[in-house]
């Protein structure tokens, strides 16, 4: 790997050596460039982004690998440019434009308000890098001096993950060192920097999904994640502070949030939305009643927005029961193509294969075990190979009570059924409907087994709407969309499980949409995960 290096008016390249663990050390490139440069031997380079974001020893070797990476090295004098560059762009003819640099950030600094802008920044960027290495060292100190801290850093080190028992006796040492220094109510900057220290000393157990990166340890917004349910529950158990009433909370930008839709054909009102709707309910041609649907899609959503009007929509629109793709198309009238394509593209390449490496190190029981097995066809009786890999979800994602007044837990294999049931083939569908209790949405398979099934349904309001997809997977994306066209909340025992489907497999709703810290940190664990 060649690094494009450029100071003042001269510009060299800097190699980065490859070796069996990745490229040579981050002290040693900063060394070559020292030498390269002609620079003092006791200077000090300070590694920035484009965006002025610190780069350190602990992300260097990623953004490397990741390409198209331009680093600016600013030293007390003068600031140097560097860009990696690809094997591909070696063999062809590097022009000067392509390394262009603005004169303040390739000239030398020349009189004195240069000079105190380049100390301001320098001095922030130092501020930030000891922040982190502050917070890194109190989280390092505390593990290597706590019995059974020195077990955790040796599994990280091997694993480059946490297991939930482990992760839980980390955060349990924390906190009690946090009590044991600063009392039983921890400042929030102490809680913040725990988490920051969490992060930095652990990075692959950052979630690049959130603001900061360890929200799941802790969120002061909202006073949750792993520290402060851990701080809380010491609280609570001592009887020292006096119970406090926490109000629940709603999850926001969920199927029922009100938002802008991407719609891409005109919208009917009135009495000619009156028409279009009686001219559905009548039609023999399926293309032109699609092509209605679409005319009426903010109709309809306004139908499912209306509490008195909900329940009636799919009587309004019973075209939903015998035109299978009607929820696929709404949905992608909500989102567009690409977000509605992201399931059945990105599952069976990415997460799956990362569900299933994780699910080998949770606890074992009979109901995960024939999941497992269904990768290696050995369970004949059991759900196909995709199907299984999503409910492990649910596994990893277990349900939990909810409310001040906490209702009873259900177990995991218990929540399975509230996302899929099996109907055995020449059985009645609506004999079947009609022993339902009330409930929210889940997928009917119906078929000779388990895994061989013909036949569909996304089960919305005691009505079967027939699946487009002929896989179980392609069943499944249909069964999550029709929250969302439906406007109908998650199965309280399944928030976690859709909500990391919803924002961490659609990227919908990210930054925005509640998330616990279990799904949070799960989301870090696999995308760190390599298979």
């Amino acid at each position: 790997m060649l690094v494009k290096v450029r100071y003042g008016e001269s510009q060299k390249y800097v190699k980065v050596a490859e070796t069996e663990e990745g490229y040579e050390s981050y002290s040693t490139f900063l060394q070559k460039v020292i030498e390269k440069l002609g620079l003092p031997l006791q200077s000090e380079l300070h590694l920035t982004d484009e965006s002025g974001t610190e780069v350190d020893a602990d992300v260097f070797e990623e953004l490397l690998q990741a390409g198209n990476l331009t680093v600016k090295v600013s030293t007390g004098q003068s600031s140097v440019v560097l860009q990696n560059v690809s094997h591909t762009l070696l063999e062809s003819d590097l022009s000067d434009t392509s390394f262009s640099v603005t004169n303040a950030s390739s000239s030398a600094v020349s009189d004195s308000s240069d000079a105190r802008i380049v100390l301001e920044r320098d001095s922030g960027v130092k501020r930030v890098h000891a922040d982190r290495d502050s917070a890194k060292e109190m989280v390092s100190d505390v593990l290597q001096s706590k019995l059974g801290g020195e077990k955790i850093l040796q599994e990280y080190a091997t694993t480059k993950t946490l297991m939930d028992g482990t992760r839980r006796q980390m955060v349990n040492l924390l906190v009690a060192d946090m009590m044991e220094v600063h009392g039983r109510i921890p400042p929030t900057h102490v809680r913040e920097k725990c988490a920051l220290g969490i992060i930095t000393l652990f990075p692959c157990l950052r979630d690049p999904y959130s603001k900061n990166g360890y929200e799941h340890y802790y969120d002061a917004d909202g006073g949750f994640g792993y520290l402060a349910w851990r701080i809380k529950t010491v609280q609570r158990n001592t009887a020292v502070q006096s119970r406090r009433c926490y109000p629940s909370t709603t999850h926001q930008d969920g199927p029922k949030s009100k938002r802008d839709f991407l719609l891409t054909c005109e919208q009917l009102t009135g009495e000619e939305c009156r028409e279009a709707i009686s001219f559905i309910k009548l039609s023999a041609d399926e293309s032109v009643v699609k092509e209605k649907m679409k005319a009426t899609f903010q109709c309809r959503q306004a139908m499912t927005r209306d509490q008195q009007a909900s329940s009636t929509v799919l009587d309004v629109f019973p075209r939903f029961l015998d035109i299978p793709g009607l929820v696929d198309q709404d949905f992608t009238m909500m989102f567009g193509e690409e977000i509605s394509g992201k399931m059945l593209a990105k599952w069976p390449t990415f997460f799956k294969p990362r569900i299933l490496a994780d699910c080998k190190n949770i606890h074992s029981n009979v109901h995960v075990d024939d999941l497992l097995s269904a990768q290696q066809n050995s369970n004949e009786s059991g759900w196909d190979s995709d199907l299984s890999s999503i409910l492990l979800l649910v596994h990893l994602l277990p349900p939990t009570s909810k409310g001040h007044k906490k209702s009873a837990k259900i177990s995991s294999y218990q929540a399975v059924s509230h996302v899929v049931r099996y109907l055995k083939i020449g059985a009645s569908v609506e004999t079947f409907l009609s022993s339902l209790e009330p409930g929210q949405p889940f997928l009917l398979c119906v078929g000779e087994q388990k895994n061989n099934i013909q036949r569909f349904y996304v089960i919305v309001d005691h009505k079967a709407i027939p699946c487009k997809g002929q896989t179980s997977m392609a069943a499944f994306d249909e069964l999550f969309k029709a929250h969302f066209i439906f406007s109908v909340n998650y199965h309280e025992s399944l928030t976690s499980f859709y909500t990391f489907i919803q924002t961490t497999v659609f990227n919908i709703d990210i930054g925005s949409a509640k998330e616990s810290p279990r799904v949070k940190g799960l989301r870090a664990r696999l995308l760190h995960t390599d298979i």
